[in-house]
């Protein structure tokens, strides 16, 4: 960067999203970076939570973002900016998602791609809860799984939810409730020793 660009994007860092995605589309494509630092933590947040793969989510988080420069014409409400790239996200993941399902089923055993929590030195059934909540989370649908983990993990509102994937409210709301009774039923300590959520 120039220093003369300097402090243009000293000032940019100041513009809300609409406007940085104006001058972005104006030219100034080295803007986009802000754009990046503003909502790559979250994406990584929730594609982390998606898809339970921290190496996996960083590429989706990645492509996502590359996906969201190419085609940034196409975001109709710059305001917008970080729910629309949450949308590009969120097929992605879902994607990669049915891809491994598809993976995993046509293996024998059909068990889950649960990554494992090798801890010798630690506390055992703290990681067997671990396992154990991490698996239960891989079962359930991927709508479920995502507005569970857009509620109780992220603490997002259903409103913001909403607008994030294009639902309702009361249809949120009742994805919450099959995913944490479903979770409930999985974990009961009757099955894992865990408690209730």
């Amino acid at each position: 960067m120039s220093a003369r660009s300097a402090p243009a994007r000293l000032h940019a860092a100041e513009l809300p999203d609409a406007d940085v995605v104006r001058r972005v589309l104006a030219g100034e494509a080295e803007l986009y970076a802000l754009l990046v630092e503003r909502h790559q933590a979250v994406l990584y947040r929730h594609a982390v939570g998606m898809v339970s793969n921290p190496d996996a989510a960083a590429d989706l988080v990645q492509e996502s973002l590359v996906k969201g420069y190419t085609s940034l014409d196409s975001c109709q409400d710059p305001a917008r900016f970080g729910a629309w790239v949450f949308r590009i996200l969120r097929n992605r993941s879902l994607d990669y998602l049915k891809d491994r399902r598809r993976k995993n089923l046509s293996l024998e055993e059909g068990a889950l791609d649960v990554p494992s929590l090798d801890d010798p030195a630690g506390d055992l059934d703290r990681a067997e809860v671990a396992r154990a909540v991490s698996a239960a989370l891989e079962a359930l649908p991927a709508p479920q799984r995502e507005a569970f983990l857009l509620k109780h993990v992220e603490g997002h509102s259903y409103e913001e939810m909403a607008e994030m994937l294009e639902s309702s409210v009361s249809a949120l709301k009742m994805r919450v409730m099959r995913a944490r009774e479903a979770l409930q039923a999985m974990l009961s300590p009757g099955e894992h020793g865990t408690e209730e959520l």
